[in-house]
């Protein structure tokens, strides 16, 4: 089932107010601002669920853990460093450090998704009577459906171009043809 499907089954099973949170379960962690771009600099406003407020404040600080990571390690000259990660989700630090220190995008993308999946698991608990449950499957939908889109050898070939634009960027380290990754995996 599609995560749309799913939210169209749950448009006549769901309360209305417990519907209207489902816009809620994404696999951003910030406020979609205007331009349709989530903002990850402040946190979140809360919602009425706390599996949703937990879920996009665990998603919010991986991604800051990401980006304060991928910063460091490229130290870019006149960079501006992204926001600082929120104190107390240790979790999502280990997750974002465990992730950039696997060689291969695809498998790093794995292991973020599969520590996604279980923080959702989480949140959810043990009460499968609870909307939560239906939040949790929804999310879950969505990381399914994410990972359909994963392409190993398109996705490649897109990250030694992207590897190599970053690298010309900062001072031509290597050219575009001396870039020896290794193979996908």
């Amino acid at each position: 089932m599609s995560s749309e499907a799913f939210k169209s089954l749950c448009d006549y099973q769901l309360d209305p107010a417990d519907r209207a949170l489902m816009d809620y379960c994404t696999l951003e962690g910030g406020d979609i601002h205007r331009e349709g771009v989530p903002s990850y600099g402040e946190d979140p406003e809360p919602t009425p669920s706390a599996f949703i407020n937990g879920w996009r404040s665990w998603e919010r600080a991986l991604r800051l853990h990401l980006a304060r990571l991928r910063f460091q390690r490229l130290k870019p000259e006149g960079g501006i460093a992204p926001a600082a990660p929120p104190e107390g989700m240790a979790q999502a630090a280990l997750v974002a450090k465990t992730a950039l220190a696997i060689e291969s995008p695809l498998d790093a993308e794995l292991f973020l998704d599969k520590s996604r999946w279980d923080i959702i698991e989480t949140l959810q608990g043990i009460d499968y009577f609870t909307r939560d449950t239906i939040f949790g499957y929804l999310l879950k939908l969505l990381l399914v459906e994410r990972r359909s889109f994963f392409k190993a050898e398109e996705g490649f070939a897109e990250y030694k171009g992207l590897y190599a634009s970053i690298m010309e960027a900062a001072g031509g380290l290597q050219s575009v043809t001396s870039i020896e990754s290794g193979e996908p995996k």
